[in-house]
């Protein structure tokens, strides 16, 4: 009988060892491997197109270089183009006036036309030098298993809200980002967001989204907790992100 325990303890041994072992991807090779479903290098010679609420934002990226602008028409029926590029900022009235703005608003429209721009091709750009990507694991949401990252900013490169902190649950399956959360500083603490993904589409290659967008029903809540808090129900519905009219033209090299 000791002689069948020692057979049968060895066979599973022997056993456990033939199985392969899951790969151990990184947080960099899991958000490199969402940005390729997403579109990839493809996102490099674009220009898109598309509408958000009242205003058109229109973005080129080639060669290393970036456009970002945002076109909104006033009361006086004035186009105004808010436009950021490697140079820095500036804004045009009718394309053709260039208005002086103070530094302490371009921070606030460089913000403001970034956000925009910045979740409208997401993850394209958490690849970039002044991005720090943490793996926490894994966290099951709607009966699905995601990779949960989080994401910091450098202070040299990573922008006027350098200091907000992302969280991003990503297939584990598909590699797209279905959920994210962020927090973000106000004049009395920090807020928070949850967004859903929703409404998935590729145009021209690449992947665009559109978000239900939560905030904590209550504020004593981590962010790192806003994913399980939306499984409870614990969040509640603030606004629609939708991304209308998205056009998506590829540059030659």
């Amino acid at each position: 009988m000791k002689y069948i325990v020692i057979i049968v303890v060895c066979f599973a041994i022997l056993s456990c060892k033939d199985q392969p072992k899951e790969m151990q991807l990184s947080a960099e090779d899991i958000i490199n491997a969402s940005i390729e479903v997403s579109g990839g290098n493809n996102f490099d010679k674009s220009e898109i197109n598309f509408d958000f609420r009242d205003k058109h934002y229109y973005s080129r990226r080639f060669k290393g270089d970036y456009l970002l602008m945002r076109l909104m028409i006033n009361d006086n029926k004035d186009s105004i183009f808010d436009i950021i590029t490697n140079e820095g900022f500036e804004r045009k009235v009718n394309d053709k006036i260039k208005v002086h703005v103070p530094d302490s608003t371009i921070q606030k429209y460089t913000a403001s036309v970034n956000s925009v721009h910045y979740f409208s091709v997401l993850p394209y750009g958490l690849n970039g030098k002044a991005v720090n990507k943490t793996l926490l694991g894994e966290e099951r949401i709607n009966e699905k298993t995601y990779y949960k990252i989080k994401v910091t900013f450098d202070e040299d490169g990573g922008g006027e809200d350098y200091e907000d902190v992302f969280v991003y649950w990503i297939d584990k399956e598909s590699f797209k980002v279905d959920y994210l959360a962020y927090s973000y500083n106000e004049a009395d603490g920090k807020g928070m967001r949850f967004r859903q993904a929703y409404n998935e589409r590729y145009v021209n290659g690449l992947r665009f989204v559109d978000y239900n967008n939560f905030k904590p029903k209550v504020s004593s809540i981590n962010l790192l907790d806003l994913g399980k808090a939306f499984d409870k129900n614990e969040l509640e519905l603030l606004s629609k992100i939708e991304l209308k009219n998205v056009t998506v033209d590829l540059l030659d090299l």
